[in-house]
Formats: C-alpha cells, sequence, structure tokens
C-alpha cells in the first residue's frame, strides 16, 4: 500500500492524469459546444469509436499518418452532420438518435474489423500507425513539471491547445455569439435573423470534430491498435465532466481532469488484490456522485441552473 501511495503522490501519476485525460478532454469539448447551442451531443462514444477505427484502417493501409487524421476527423464530422440531419431535419429526438448512433457505431466497427481482419477483436494483425511523442526543450528539464509535462502525445498537447482554441470560437467569434444566443433562447435568435437550425448544425459537426480527435488518441496515441467498444464509456463521462463544468472552456477542463484522475487512480490500484471488475468500476462510480451531488447542489440553489437543453 505504501508503495502505492509513493507512486500516486510522484510525477510520474501526474503525467499519467494528463494521458488518461486526453481523449476524455476532447470528448468533453465535444459535449460542451453542442449544449451551448441548445442540442446536447451524446452520441460522442459512436463518434470516437467509428473514429478511432478509421484512423487505423486508414494508417495501416495507407501508410500515412496525414490521411488517417484526415479521414478519421472525417468520420467524426460526418457522423455529426448525420445527426444534425435527423434531428434537425427529419425531427428525430436528439437522445433517441444519439442512442441509435451509438449502437450503430458499435456495431458496424465490429463488422468491418471482421471484414478486414477476421477478428472481431482487435485490429493487432493490422501494423497501424502512431502519433509521435513529443519532448519539450526547456521544460524537460525542469525538475517534476518536465516529468509531468513533457514527453506526451502529440494529440495530448493539441487536447490543451483545444481548451483554448474553444474558449476563442464561443466568446471572440460570431459563430460562437451566435451559438450561445441559439442556446440561450432560439426564439429571439431567430427574430434577429439568425437561422437556428444552421447553427445547431454547425455545433454538431464540431461535436463531431473534437469527439474525432479523442478516438483518434485512443487507437493511435494511447494505444496503437483498435479494439471493440474500446472508448469504454469515455463518451458518457465526458458528458458528467462537460455538465460539472458548465459546459465552459476552463472548467470542462478541470472537470476532465478530475474524472482523469479518478481513471489514473484504478489504473494504479490495479496491483493490489482487488477484483478487476471493481477497479473497473471506480471512474462511472465516481460519475454517478459527483453527478448526484452536483444535481442536488443545483437543486438547493447553491449553483445555478443552467439553461434547459432542447
Amino acid at each position: 500500500m505504501s508503495t502505492i501511495l509513493e507512486s500516486i503522490f510522484s510525477p510520474d501519476f501526474g503525467f499519467v492524469i494528463l494521458r488518461v485525460t486526453t481523449p476524455l478532454l476532447f470528448a468533453s469539448l465535444g459535449v460542451a459546444v453542442s449544449a451551448l447551442s441548445g442540442t446536447i451531443n451524446i452520441g460522442l462514444e459512436g463518434i470516437m469509436l467509428v473514429s478511432a477505427f478509421t484512423g487505423v484502417m486508414v494508417s495501416a493501409f495507407t501508410r500515412s499518418l496525414l490521411l488517417a487524421l484526415i479521414a478519421g476527423v472525417a468520420a467524426g464530422v460526418l457522423l455529426g452532420m448525420i445527426l444534425a440531419y435527423f434531428h434537425l431535419y427529419l425531427k428525430t429526438d436528439v437522445i433517441i438518435g444519439a442512442i441509435a448512433l451509438n449502437f450503430f457505431a458499435s456495431g458496424i466497427t465490429i463488422f468491418l474489423l471482421f471484414l478486414f481482419t477476421g477478428d472481431k477483436g482487435t485490429s493487432s494483425s493490422l501494423r497501424s500507425l502512431v502519433f509521435p511523442e513529443i519532448s519539450i526543450p526547456i521544460l524537460n528539464k525542469i525538475p517534476i513539471l518536465g516529468r509531468i509535462a513533457s514527453g506526451h502525445n502529440v494529440l495530448t498537447y493539441f487536447a490543451l491547445l483545444s481548451v483554448l482554441i474553444y474558449f476563442i470560437l464561443i466568446y471572440k467569434t460570431p459563430l460562437g455569439l451566435r451559438i450561445r444566443a441559439v442556446g440561450q433562447n432560439p426564439e429571439a435568435a431567430e427574430s434577429v435573423g439568425i437561422n437556428v437550425n444552421h447553427i445547431k448544425i454547425y455545433a454538431l459537426l464540431l461535436s463531431g470534430f473534437f469527439g474525432a480527435f479523442g478516438g483518434l488518441y485512443l487507437a493511435m496515441g494511447y494505444v496503437s491498435w483498435f479494439s471493440r467498444d474500446m472508448t469504454a464509456g469515455r463518451g458518457f463521462i465526458a458528458i458528467a465532466a462537460s455538465t460539472l463544468g458548465s459546459h465552459m472552456p476552463l472548467r470542462t477542463l478541470l472537470g476532465s481532469l478530475l474524472f482523469g484522475s479518478v481513471s489514473a487512480f484504478s489504473i494504479y490500484i490495479s496491483s493490489l488484490e482487488v477484483p478487476s471488475d471493481l477497479i473497473q468500476l471506480i471512474p462511472y462510480a465516481v460519475t454517478v456522485i459527483v453527478l448526484t451531488i452536483y444535481s442536488g447542489r443545483v437543486f438547493s440553489g447553491k449553483i445555478k441552473k443552467p439553461k434547459e437543453l432542447i
């Protein structure tokens, strides 16, 4: 036990937290941008899964990281567009549509995985490329901080940069203003000439964009292969992280770090004589507990209740 505690309070634990938080942060930003428009996207689980699969397959057959990146992101954006079309034009309930998207993503990736590899479990028979790790000059020489923040996958740094991109997008651009206006009062936005459906489409496309990077990191950064249902609920945990952060940039980052820390902790205690199923349950149990506490504080008026989502 003392060894576990020493490990948790070491710089290496901070390194693992950032590594584990990366896909959660991408997905949380995807949830946040759609939620601000008034249409929360719970289909990030499926978007991440399809983008992960697409990236691995394209990289394995083309030997090009750039093409894998483009294909993975395009897959995520396409699914965001499909969800937007069914919800906004065919009037499908967005929750039901997103759940259907998640089931579709799980089924189609398993089917195509078997088609391409003859294996319904993983793509380990294919040699997939991975995104590079970066050692940051000067920073890597700083004690403790260098061990925590340097040497990560390039997508980890892009995830942190994405928080700034999200801030600029939401607060410094006309599109961001329109997204917030539509989310707060779609009737008022429409009365001043804003096309509400178009803005929600843009938000869902951006949601797919951010989610796609989370999937690409899982299959081409966190590991180097695709496995069935490898997102393992991260898309749903991202909803909790974004909600906890009120869909705001910095608070969403902190929410993602919180759940990333819990996931990292569960990894570190896996060496104890504890049933593996119980260890795997920890991140999801904490998600439920945190959301319960958050909802209680909202109900009691200690936290301002967010606008209703359509």
